[in-house]
């Protein structure tokens, strides 16, 4: 068993939140918390990864990705 370490982009807005994963394309959820979607995005993860592993592509290296908020003053 493998363990990866994947950027997740969580997004929050007036429906809840979404989650993606700019590494694997087309890997993304939604959940009505943070935690819900956190939940959701890592199981849509292992099951893209097994997928790949079962169709014997290699699940790439992934460069992690640090996102952090600025204040602008304009």
């Amino acid at each position: 068993m493998s363990a990866y370490r994947i950027s997740v982009v969580v997004e929050k807005d007036k429906d809840g939140y979404y989650a993606y994963c700019p590494d694997f394309r087309g890997c993304y959820t939604q959940g009505e918390t943070y935690e819900d979607v956190i939940a959701n995005i890592r199981d849509a993860l292992k099951l893209h990864i097994e997928d790949r592993l079962e169709s014997g592509e290699k699940v790439p290296d992934m460069e992690l990705i640090n996102v952090t908020s600025l204040e602008v003053t304009v």
